[in-house]
């Protein structure tokens, strides 16, 4: 599934070609998506400016005059970018498409979990949707830190690699890069997070930071099905020092990495540097 990541990427894509643009047209092709793309959408949006995508957590928001488009890229979603004079034919995933300026943003989905929807209001009305409203603070928010994590998780019996996967404390630190993010700042990924102190949390925001900073510099994950607005792969597993590597030697101290199952996700971790 794509994680903060891969939505900032394709956000920042979106956002460099298309802020300031108008909406020509938007093509839905296919209504059957995790909730039904609402019929009256293309008559909203025609015509209006937009006048910026952004993101909150894993959800894409393109901002106009009248309201807020929201998209989710689901477990296979992915947006394409198609300028004029080179726009191939639709493909049989392409659910919906955005004309602008002459260029075509394709929606493809295959498995058809993803999502747009339609917030009536401007501007920050929308962090207040029902999708929104309850999710946790942004890792690139200037409050978020060690202390932020460890206030959250006072009294919390869960292991830390749930809450990180829950989303509640801080957003969009999926199933890779909460790995990753544990591994860096040497904590076991089924430690109570209530058991851990202020100093490894201090450790543990630092990891998140430098590991979600990183992948979005490489262009996130790919896994099965995302790409870029261009086409391209995310390339950050070629960087990953646990994810994916049980049996390989710890990067740090030669012991093999270990896989194990928690809360039916796959998680990998060196048991000399990530002690319980």
């Amino acid at each position: 599934m794509p994680e903060l990541p891969e939505v900032e990427v394709t956000a920042r894509a979106l956002a460099q070609r298309f802020d300031g643009h108008q909406v020509e047209d938007i093509r839905v092709h296919d209504h059957r998506l995790r909730w039904p793309v609402p019929p009256s959408l293309p008559a909203k949006v025609r015509g209006q400016k937009i006048g910026h995508i952004g993101r909150r957590g894993k959800y894409l928001l393109w901002h106009l005059p009248a309201g807020v488009v929201i998209s989710h890229l689901g477990m296979s979603g992915s947006w394409r970018v198609h300028e004029a004079g080179s726009i191939p034919p639709r493909q049989l995933h392409d659910h919906i498409e955005v004309l602008c300026d002459g260029a075509v943003a394709r929606f493809n989905d295959p498995r058809r979990f993803g999502a747009l929807l339609w917030h009536a209001g401007a501007g920050d009305t929308v962090l207040g949707h029902p999708l929104l409203a309850d999710l946790g603070i942004e890792p690139f928010d200037t409050r978020f830190g060690g202390r932020w994590l460890w206030e959250a998780t006072r009294g919390r019996r869960v292991s830390i690699k749930q809450v990180l996967l829950a989303g509640k404390a801080v957003v969009g630190v999926g199933n890779i890069y909460a790995t990753e993010s544990l591994y860096h700042a040497r904590i076991h990924p089924d430690t109570e997070a209530g058991r851990i102190g202020p100093l490894r949390y201090d450790r543990l925001a630092a990891a998140i930071l430098q590991v979600l900073g990183r992948a979005i510099d490489v262009g996130g994950s790919t896994l099965r099905d995302f790409t870029s607005v261009e086409g391209a792969s995310g390339r950050y597993t070629e960087f990953a020092q646990a994810y994916n590597r049980a049996g390989l030697p710890c990067a740090r101290c030669g012991t093999a990495i270990r896989r194990a199952v928690q809360g039916q996700r796959a998680t990998y971790f060196c048991p000399r540097c990530q002690r319980r």
